[in-house]
């Protein structure tokens, strides 16, 4: 089984999953943890060398505060109780997004794990944090005009330089879960040539080995990248 490079996921259900069994959304998200840690950790057994998990986007702000302060408490103690893990396995945390945007005890938490695995170079596991995909975008259209960078000089190359996950390869696999069928304002500009897998499995319920799947999946898919089929059989 050849492994991709980078695999983005948008962790989408945990709401669902829990309504289904008469418990509270808190217990989704709950799950929804321990669902991503097991595939951080299949991910790493791999060798996937990046992986981006959709942790809360910038529309999420408007879901109720009693909500987000679950999410975040969560957040929080998985970061807390994993930190150790991640060193010991090589993993880099990064994080897309508004980081600033996020509460203090957050933004603390967030940048102690980030220092204390910025020497990890086995994986990089990237959070979106506050994210949106055309704000990335216009955010980077914004740093080269401020550079003053001249029209002839913006390249793919010079905007993707600007971009939140900026010296990393784009995404070759994005998985999303729960049975929706769109991208929902992620990595829009990276996604270009990603090949796509959507799963009706809600989130809490993907194991590691619905990610194998997935990557089976996308081994049984021929990546044209805009080409002809005959123009890569003589490649």
């Amino acid at each position: 089984m050849q492994i991709p490079t980078h695999i983005a996921v948008i962790m989408d259900g945990n709401g669902r999953w829990a309504k289904q069994r008469g418990l509270p959304r808190s217990d989704g998200h709950r799950a929804g943890t321990e669902a991503a840690r097991a595939v951080v950790t299949h991910c790493r057994e791999l060798g996937v060398r990046f992986l981006t998990l959709y942790t809360f986007s910038k529309e999420n702000w408007s879901r109720p505060k009693d909500e987000i302060g679950t999410l975040f408490d969560l957040l929080t103690t998985f970061l807390k109780r994993e930190e150790k893990s991640l060193k010991e396995q090589g993993i880099r945390l990064n994080i897309l997004g508004e980081i600033d945007a996020m509460p203090l005890a957050v933004r603390q938490v967030l940048r102690h794990v980030m220092r204390q695995t910025a020497q990890c170079e086995d994986m990089t596991l990237n959070l979106a944090l506050s994210y949106s995909g055309r704000d990335e975008i216009v955010r980077a259209a914004r740093a080269l005009v401020a550079k003053g960078v001249p029209p002839e000089a913006v390249t793919e190359e010079a905007f993707a330089a600007e971009l939140w996950t900026a010296g990393q390869p784009d995404p070759d696999l994005i998985i999303r879960t729960s049975g929706e069928l769109r991208l929902s304002n992620y990595l829009l500009f990276q996604c270009a040539y990603a090949e796509l897998h959507f799963t009706d499995i809600y989130w809490p319920d993907f194991t590691p080995a619905e990610l194998d799947k997935a990557i089976k999946d996308l081994n049984s898919r021929q990546r044209r990248f805009g080409k002809t089929g005959e123009q890569l059989d003589h490649a």
